[in-house]
């Protein structure tokens, strides 16, 4: 009998995915569980799992492909099922179809999209429905490289095969600058007169962020408030703490500190952890304060979410953030890690910039920018003195939020910020 796995809904808006790369190869058998393909979404890149064991008699779409949500991705022979058993199973599956996600994951309890969208204590079901059909020859497993979808396709332009490529990007992922060394240098593409150009594909990701970030410029009006902190007391307790944090594993960032003192200033100024409806009509106000992380990663922007921060110490969030920045870096965030944030801080600072002018993450109604921190003369009663600075750039929707809430929100933060003592305070 003939399996058709499709691929799956698994919520979060996401209607297709595109194909990264085979593993399973036509005719090869495969294991329930074993990885079959590899999918890109605008949210994750992830294994596929067979759900079934079997042998792979179809594949549906080549590498590069994209698939919507429902759409045939494999068919497999399964194994050992005949006669009465097979139409069972087939009105079972039929009946399955109809069914919700998360009930069918939570009566079914079989293999998941591998590692990174289980969704709390679910995983994902994998739906598809049963045909009869011949049973192929079995041929080996290939093996297979960690590369990022850019590298693989300037690759395969190329004319490189990327499993003889050192990766050089995190477990030794393959990025695309490992590919440009390896073709030494040659041009993709030739333009008249000789000039190179390099054609890259847009990843999904990509693809996404251009899409959210107009629609975030189209749907709300953006002004961007300057400010500046003046650190030099927080400084010192981060760098007195430090020993006690690397004792305990935990690598102590200014984030932390950034991130506690935004909820103290999102409490004092609720308009800033809210959202305004489609309709332009009401203001929902969030008293709970999940605050998204911008990471910026190889392939680009990922907002993964700390849940509940106003619940945590220095300790933990210090703790967390780490995780997050690994997890958005090595493309292993889950869809429940980046859903519900009702605030972003955004941490260009890294890169040398000062100021800038961020895009709301919409539907939010604030973005808070991090700047390049820096030793700068600051007023003192007699004089000046050397100090420590951190520029600040708040983007607000100027629907919901004015031009002086907007520098109210700063002056708190900017208190919170200068007083560390207080970030210490519940």
């Amino acid at each position: 009998m003939r399996f058709i796995f499709k691929f799956p809904d698994i919520g979060e808006g996401i209607t297709e995915g595109r194909i990264v790369q085979w593993y399973a190869a036509r005719g090869q058998a495969v294991e329930a569980g074993q990885p079959l393909l590899q999918m890109e979404t605008d949210k994750v890149v992830t294994d596929i799992p067979s759900p079934r064991s079997g042998i792979v008699a179809e594949r549906y779409g080549r590498e590069g492909d994209t698939v919507r949500v429902g759409g045939a991705l494999v068919e497999l022979d399964i194994q050992g099922v005949e006669g009465e058993d097979a139409q069972g199973l087939l009105l079972e599956e039929r009946e399955r179809e109809k069914q919700p996600a998360r009930q069918k994951a939570a009566e079914e309890g079989a293999a998941g999209v591998v590692g990174v969208l289980e969704i709390a204590s679910d995983r994902a079901y994998l739906p598809g429905s049963l045909e009869g059909v011949e049973t192929p020859v079995s041929v080996p497993v290939p093996h297979r490289a960690l590369a990022t979808p850019v590298a693989r396709a300037m690759a395969k332009k190329a004319g490189i095969d990327i499993r003889n490529i050192k990766g050089t990007g995190p477990a030794g992922r393959v990025t695309k600058e490992d590919v440009k060394n390896a073709g030494s240098g040659a041009a993709f593409e030739r333009r008249p007169g000789g000039q190179e150009i390099e054609l890259i594909k847009t990843s999904m990701l990509r693809s996404t962020i251009a899409r959210r970030m107009i629609e975030s410029l189209r749907q709300t009006a953006q002004i961007t408030v300057f400010e500046e902190a003046e650190v030099t007391a927080l400084k010192s307790l981060r760098d007195r703490s430090r020993p006690r944090f690397q004792e305990k594993g935990i690598h102590l960032t200014w984030l932390p500190f950034v991130v506690r003192a935004c909820v103290k200033a999102l409490r004092d100024h609720p308009l800033l952890n809210s959202e305004m409806d489609k309709a332009g009509e009401t203001i929902i106000v969030k008293k709970y304060y999940h605050i998204g992380i911008a990471v910026d990663t190889e392939e680009g922007l990922l907002v993964p979410v700390l849940r509940d921060a106003d619940k945590k110490n220095i300790s933990l969030l210090a703790e967390e953030l780490a995780q997050m920045s690994e997890k958005a870096r090595s493309r292993k965030l889950s869809l429940e890690d980046m859903k519900d944030g009702t605030f972003t801080i955004t941490n260009y600072g890294i890169y040398g910039g000062r100021f800038a002018t961020p895009v709301l993450n919409y539907p939010q109604t604030a973005i808070l920018g991090l700047g390049r921190i820096r030793k700068q003369a600051v007023a003192a009663e007699q004089g000046l003195r050397e100090g420590t600075v951190l520029p600040l750039s708040l983007t607000v929707d100027h629907r919901v939020i004015d031009g002086g809430e907007a520098s109210r929100f700063l002056s708190s933060l900017i208190a919170y910020l200068e007083e560390p003592a207080m970030l210490l305070m519940a």
